[in-house]
């Protein structure tokens, strides 16, 4: 199944790219992953690592906070997307869901979930089938479709921003940190759900996770941040062997956790320098 997913094509491509904030800050240092077709790719790293920043420069949304992409490229089926605004940007097919979920909490959920097909095109049938398959997926959301969100849980809310993603009908699901202020239970039944997504929908993934464990459970690939750069990839099943990643990542050593540029048997494994 992996050698089947990494042989697939590549929907989305990041290419060597900087990015900078308020013309002087340096906050992604050469960062280049890809996303290919049908599969579930985590960017992993620790709190403050680029992985917000590297869904943004892909989404264009940097300019609102005075950053931009100063170096490389980012292209999604061949074609840069760079010049796309964020609204063209979901109607190629690439929608982000947000960091701490966003929903609009005076409107009822299914008025949040609505919202998200604005950009369609296809109809009010369509647009009713989309409802309808997220509703087989979230039932909890079908139950609580009348309620205000901002009086929903947050795993509920959780709910509504995926819910509401795949409301435009996506071909790829930029995911920012799903499990943030949600229990165990809960991350699990998340991620459970992106991963049927995933499989009976063929929806890809790029998901910006800090929880490693889990991230590396559900994905296929992962790239691993840290300050701004990547420092390791590879199958997900395979970082999940890895001793340091063990160490750094999914455990504690006896000296504390320690960042992988204080590791001398580390080898840096940039596919895209080999």
């Amino acid at each position: 199944m992996l050698d089947d997913v990494e042989n697939r094509e590549a929907l989305l491509e990041v290419n060597n790219i900087e990015v900078i904030y308020n013309h002087v800050i340096l906050v992604l240092k050469g960062v280049s992953l890809s996303v290919p077709k049908g599969g579930i790719t985590a960017l992993l790293g620790g709190n403050g690592a680029g992985k917000t920043t590297t869904l943004k420069a892909i989404s264009n949304l940097l300019r609102g906070e005075r950053g931009e992409v100063t170096k490389g490229s980012i292209t999604y089926r061949g074609q840069p997307i760079d010049s796309l605004n964020p609204a063209a940007l979901v109607k190629s097919g690439v929608i982000q869901v947000m960091e701490g979920r966003h929903c609009f909490e005076h409107l009822t959920v299914e008025e949040n979930l609505m919202t998200g097909a604005y950009t369609r095109t296809d109809g009010k049938p369509a647009v009713k089938k989309s409802l309808e398959l997220v509703y087989d997926y979230f039932p909890r959301l079908k139950e609580r479709r009348k309620s205000q969100a901002g009086y929903t849980s947050g795993g509920e809310q959780q709910m509504v921003a995926i819910g509401r993603a795949l409301m435009s009908n996506p071909e790829t699901v930029l995911l920012d940190e799903p499990s943030m202020g949600l229990a165990p239970q809960l991350v699990e039944e998340i991620f459970g759900i992106v991963k049927d997504l995933n499989q009976k929908e063929g929806v890809s993934f790029l998901l910006a996770e800090q929880n490693t464990n889990v991230a590396l459970r559900y994905s296929d690939y992962g790239y691993i941040l840290e300050s701004g750069r990547v420092v390791m990839d590879g199958a997900s099943a395979e970082l999940r062997e890895n001793p340091d990643v063990k160490e750094f990542y999914l455990g504690m050593s006896d000296e504390g956790r320690k960042s992988f540029r204080d590791v001398r048997s580390y080898r840096r494994r940039k596919r895209w320098l080999s």
